[in-house]
């Protein structure tokens, strides 16, 4: 989406967070919380950002559901105070985006892997910040991230988006979504918001930059 920023991945290591066991495997809710500890957070900004950055972004969308949307904001705010750097995370940037697109209901598209319990737990992380959720599903497609085409989320998502929806969101940093963002808004005739969309929408935000992004859905506009 934007070639001229210098990314910086680093993984959460799951071994610290305790998660990934038979008891709280990290895709549970309860390994999904121990993703957000401090102390693991720490440690992997320890471990990956040893030269300067202007901003981090928290790509999980599902451990923001587990949290929900007040443990998240506070998640960042403690991380953003502790870096002295702007810190966003995928769902709360969410629900700044569709406060501004003044979208009330909001249709939410998973990506394969996550079951039905992470569906409910992302249906209610919206409608506790009073957004109507008419739709939160997994889409239909492999369950091999690589194998996802963006024609695909397209296809799914025309088929099943509510035409009572007035936004949408595309949930999973994981999901090959982006892509489908431009083409799946002139088909639907509704925003599309991709969670990687909105990290870079609100990190240029955040730092206040006047990079330009086309061809990745109106919120940018």
């Amino acid at each position: 989406m934007a070639p001229s920023i210098a990314i910086r991945l680093v993984r959460v290591p799951v071994k610290v967070a305790g998660a990934g066991t038979a008891e709280a495997p990290p895709t549970s809710p309860v390994g999904l919380r121990a993703l957000t500890a401090a102390h693991v957070l720490d440690e992997a900004v320890e471990l990956g950002f040893t030269d300067p950055i202007d901003a981090i972004a928290y790509a999980s969308t599902s451990s923001a559901y587990a949290i929900g949307f007040d443990d998240e904001v506070a998640v960042l705010a403690r991380l953003s105070r502790r870096t002295d750097v702007p810190v966003v995370g995928t769902c709360a940037s969410a629900v700044r985006a569709l406060r501004l697109l003044d979208a009330g209901r909001v249709a939410l598209v998973h990506p394969p892997w996550f079951d039905e319990e992470l569906n409910e737990l992302g249906a209610s992380y919206f409608r506790s910040q009073g957004f109507e959720v008419v739709f939160s599903a997994s889409a239909e497609l492999s369950l091999d991230p690589g194998q996802i085409e963006p024609a695909a989320v397209v296809e799914w998502g025309a088929r099943h988006i509510p035409d009572d929806a007035e936004a949408v969101f595309i949930g999973g940093n994981g999901f090959r979504a982006a892509a489908a963002i431009d083409e799946l808004e002139f088909r639907t005739g509704r925003p599309v918001l991709e969670s990687n969309q909105l990290l870079l929408w609100e990190i240029l935000a955040q730092t206040s930059s006047t990079l330009s992004i086309r061809g990745f859905g109106r919120l940018f506009a």
